[in-house]
This record gives C-alpha cells, sequence and structure tokens, in this order.
C-alpha cells in the first residue's frame, strides 16, 4: 500500500483484514504482578485467559513507550506517508507516546509524513477505521484527504459493550465490591458505551442475560437507520459461540453490507470479562 496503516495493542483487529493491509501493530505492556509481558508478542491469548484465572490480581496494561513508537515509524520507508491509528486517549497514554515517537522521529528526519489519530474507541473500533481507510486508500484518496476523512469518522463511530459478568470490573477496582455484590445476586447486567470524550460509561443496567443482549441489539437502531453500505465489528472475550450467535441475530435484525468477528485482546478483555461483547459501527451522520 502507498500508506503505511499501523495501530497499537489496543485494537483487536481480525486476520483476513490485517493482512490485507500488510499492518503494523505496536504492542501494548502486560504487567501481571512480578512478570511484565509484550501482548500479542510473549503471550498469546489462550495463555492470557489460564493466567487470568490462576492470578488473585487482574494484570495491569500499559501503553507502548514513545520509543516503541519511534523504532516502529523508522522501520517503514521514509518516502511513505504514515498514518496511526491510536487507543482512545480515553483509556491510556498510547496516543500522547505515539505522538512523542513521531516527534522524536521527526527531529531526525524532518521531511516525515506521519499522523497520529486518536481513534476515540478501542477494540473492534480500531478496526473498523482500519477497513475504512483500507477502502479509501484503494479509492486513491490522497494521505490528506484520508487524514479528513478517518477525523470524520471518528466522530461518528459508535461503540457499545454487553457485560455477561461483573467480575471483573469488581476485580479490577472499578465497581464498589458491595455494589458489585448486590448486582450479581439481581442478575443485573451492565450495556456500556464509548462517550464522545472517549471514555467508557455505562449506559443502562439490565436484568437477564437474554434481556441485556435483546437490549445490546436493539440499540443499534437508535444509532443508525441506514446500514446497507455499512459494516459492524463484534469482538468477544473467550466466548467465540455466544458472539456468533448474537451477531448472525444483528445481521437478521439490521442488513449491515459486511461484518467482521474477532476475539478482544487482553487490554479490553480485562475490562468486559469473559462473555463480553463489543460492537462497532458508523452512525448516521
Amino acid at each position: 500500500m502507498r500508506i503505511q496503516l499501523m495501530t497499537d495493542g489496543g485494537a483487536d483487529v481480525p486476520k483476513k483484514l490485517s493482512e490485507s493491509l500488510n499492518l503494523i501493530v505496536v504492542p501494548l505492556y502486560l504487567h501481571f504482578q512480578e512478570e511484565q509481558y509484550k501482548s500479542g508478542v510473549d503471550i498469546d491469548l489462550p495463555s492470557f485467559y489460564q493466567k487470568i484465572k490462576k492470578e488473585s490480581d487482574l494484570p495491569r496494561s500499559s501503553a507502548p513507550s514513545p520509543n516503541d513508537f519511534y523504532e516502529a515509524y523508522k522501520q517503514v520507508d521514509p518516502n511513505k506517508p504514515i498514518i496511526m491509528l491510536s487507543l482512545t486517549k480515553g483509556l491510556s497514554t498510547t496516543y500522547e507516546n505515539a505522538v512523542s515517537g513521531k516527534n522524536m522521529l521527526l527531529e531526525e528526519q524532518p521531511n516525515r509524513q506521519i499522523e497520529v489519530i486518536n481513534t476515540k474507541t478501542a477494540s473492534g473500533g480500531q478496526a473498523l477505521l482500519l477497513h475504512e481507510a483500507r477502502k479509501k486508500i484503494n479509492e486513491n484518496y490522497s494521505f490528506e484527504e484520508l487524514i479528513n476523512h478517518l477525523y470524520e469518522c471518528v466522530d461518528h463511530i459508535t461503540t457499545l459493550f454487553v457485560l455477561k459478568s461483573l467480575d471483573n470490573l469488581i476485580r479490577g477496582g472499578r465497581l464498589d465490591k458491595v455494589k458489585g455484590a448486590i448486582a450479581k445476586t439481581l442478575n443485573i447486567k451492565l450495556l456500556m458505551r464509548g462517550s464522545e470524550e472517549g471514555t467508557i460509561e455505562v449506559s443502562e443496567k439490565v436484568r437477564g442475560d437474554k434481556k441485556s443482549i435483546r437490549r445490546f441489539i436493539e440499540q443499534i437502531g437508535e444509532y443508525t437507520k441506514n446500514v446497507e453500505d455499512k459494516v459492524i465489528t463484534l469482538t468477544h472475550c473467550n466466548a467465540e459461540e455466544r458472539a456468533k450467535k448474537v451477531l448472525a441475530e444483528i445481521r437478521t435484525k439490521y442488513a449491515f453490507k459486511d461484518a467482521y468477528i474477532s476475539e478482544m485482546g487482553p487490554l479490553i478483555s480485562t475490562y468486559a470479562g469473559e462473555g463480553g461483547l463489543v460492537i462497532s459501527f458508523f452512525k448516521d451522520h
């Protein structure tokens, strides 16, 4: 491709998409007490799930360093423009570090063209933007046109979550233990969404798994009516059958042009917990 696309370990990109893009991914770090891993490099998903079950504390994740980004940019042909689609600034310092890495390289090679975009999303949302970038590169968009188009897409991306279990939110200290215990007793499921600033907020609390899935699917129609030319991404935390079933229900109700399904990487899995699902699509303008 004449423009190099890059992202980070916060993105969950289906294999068929990443191979067609010749994508460069800068991994995040995972810390289990004394041990540190590069996500997707030193630890794969099955090992990650096993470790989470064994350890009493959830892992912490940390952003790639400015130097990690600098090294990744540096390996790209200097004449090739780069677009780096970064994990939302609302969840991580990844974006700031990606910008610092870019500035480090520009000091040495001031003529390089590098744009770092805060996607205000994560997981399949980043994959959706990569899919869109590929489409526009194939339509011969220039570097500037593509950047402008992607910023516009960021403003229209919708990312919705449904959690099957609250365990990880309680274990990670994101949900008070007492409130969590009450919610579990009442079989409360959380529906969450990416906010306009790119943070994750609770949008609804629903009793029961079936109801929460029904509501999860229903919400799509509140953001978009015209889906025939749109793509939807769905990522899941260690729950492939559940994900396939929900995606089939979505596509029965909404005639999306295409869909990607993939497993969540460690970053979003740590938030969502087993059985968690995330969808991303573009809302109507």
